[in-house]
């Protein structure tokens, strides 16, 4: 047994990448044959701007494996004066071709390139984090790069956290989903970039079974270009979805290897608590903290204490249906949640951040007895700071349109907010774009349920 087929225990050491010796053959061999990219002055190569604004983007584009052909991306973007700050390469291997294809294949290094035994040279996917000039988009870099050899190329512009090594960023989002399960959808995302991510379970919260088409997943998992289906280790399938850019291989290893982390470790047992005690204005001190499906006694319990009206408006439905959403709802597959104690195991106010693709909503219920004491506004601060950490760009909470308590807690965040209604159904939405200062900056203010 190789080192690279170790059992699947070790699975979360394949999170950094393939061989470092690998790689950096590969990377000397694409160079060696090509002339040294002229200096200033000499073939009119400028040297990457200095002074002035500029901007980072990240860029993929397809190359085939000759010698050369990375130097000549290089030499492309040395002269549009972009810097390259940093590259790695996914390789894809050979592709199949036949006679006529090769023939109409250009190669990095002129003329064409000829099939050998119905196949194509190998090819890479290079990915590059770029400082260029505030001035340069996206149609640009596309022409420097698709002159030069690059095929299928796609651009963005990135942040700073792009700037981090992929070794170090993988290390940190594995000990991340190593100390809490509830972080797996998160970490995927950040380690793939812009994508929707979905939890498909075995049974949906209405009680309504999953088509087994959707389950029919191989315990490797599966790789469709731009999604990857993954068994999810707390139970059914996780789907991500890129449409905008493939997903490289060495992606979806390092997805999968993430994913048997959370397995070995045990999904849905590593969920901190982290009690925190809480003084109410003029009343008694309550403990906020995590809340999972192990608190679904405790929940279930909370429905109990709590009105109809007040159940109406926090699940906008049938009453008697409230109980069989909690599972889901205490998931820490499909976000966080946070419970107000005040005894052990008695909750006065649950809060949920759910994850909505792309989007993410924020809930909340407030016992009768316990509003007006500032419980709904303490949990929204808490969840909103959670959202920032997250890198939400916004949160939305879906309330009836009469229920002024929740446009009242929403408004006391402080944050920009837009409103949608229909059919008496009210969407707010706070947009949390430089949103830091002002949410950790709130104390615990007056709130009623939604």
């Amino acid at each position: 047994m190789s080192q690279n087929e170790q059992p699947s225990r070790h699975g979360f050491l394949r999170l950094v990448g393939g061989s470092v010796q690998e790689s950096w053959s590969r990377l000397r061999r694409r160079c060696a044959s090509a002339a040294e990219p002229p200096r200033s002055g000499a073939g009119g190569v400028e040297p990457p701007a200095g002074a002035g604004a500029t901007s980072l983007w990240l860029m993929r584009t397809t190359v085939h494996e000759e010698p050369g052909a990375l130097a000549e991306l290089c030499t492309a973007l040395a002269r549009g004066r972009i810097d390259i700050v940093s590259l790695q390469t996914f390789p894809l291997g050979p592709r199949p071709a036949d006679s006529s294809t090769a023939a109409d294949t250009p190669s990095p290094s002129g003329g064409r390139l000829d099939a050998d035994a119905g196949h194509l040279p190998e090819q890479s996917i290079d990915e590059f984090v770029l400082r260029a000039p505030r001035e340069v988009e996206a149609a640009e870099l596309h022409r420097l790069i698709e002159a030069a050899g690059g095929r299928h190329t796609w651009a963005e512009r990135a942040d700073e956290d792009s700037l981090v090594d992929i070794p170090t960023r993988v290390l940190q989002l594995a000990t991340r989903t190593a100390l809490d399960t509830a972080e797996l959808p998160l970490v995927l995302r950040q380690l793939l970039g812009r994508c929707t991510i979905r939890s498909v379970p075995r049974v949906s919260p209405s009680g309504r079974r999953t088509d087994p088409e959707v389950l029919d997943v191989p315990p490797e998992g599966r790789w469709e270009g731009t999604v990857l289906r993954l068994r999810d280790p707390a139970g059914g399938v996780l789907v991500i979805e890129r449409p905008q850019l493939p997903f490289a291989p060495s992606e979806f290893a390092r997805a999968r290897a993430l994913v048997e982390l959370d397995r070995q470790l045990g999904a849905g047992k590593r969920v901190p608590h982290s009690p925190d005690s809480v003084t109410l204005s003029g009343g008694p001190s309550v403990t906020v903290r995590r809340a999972d499906t192990r608190d679904v006694d405790a929940a279930l319990a909370l429905h109990g204490r709590c009105s109809r009206e007040t159940l109406s408006k926090r699940y906008h439905g049938p009453v008697a249906d409230a109980d069989s959403f909690l599972t889901h709802l205490l998931s820490p597959r499909f976000g966080r949640s946070l419970a107000v104690e005040t005894a052990p195991g008695e909750f006065a106010a649950l809060g949920h951040l759910l994850w909505d693709g792309e989007e993410t909503e924020v809930a909340l219920l407030v016992e009768d007895a316990w509003q007006h004491r500032g419980l709904g506004g303490e949990l929204l601060r808490r969840l909103v700071e959670m959202a920032l950490e997250d890198g939400a760009g916004s949160v939305y909470a879906v309330t009836q349109a009469s229920n002024t308590a929740m446009v009242a807690a929403m408004r006391g965040l402080g944050l920009p907010l837009d409103y949608q209604i229909e059919e008496g159904t009210l969407v707010v939405t706070a947009q949390l774009s430089g949103a830091a200062p002002a949410v950790r900056a709130l104390s615990c203010a007056p709130s009623v349920s939604d």
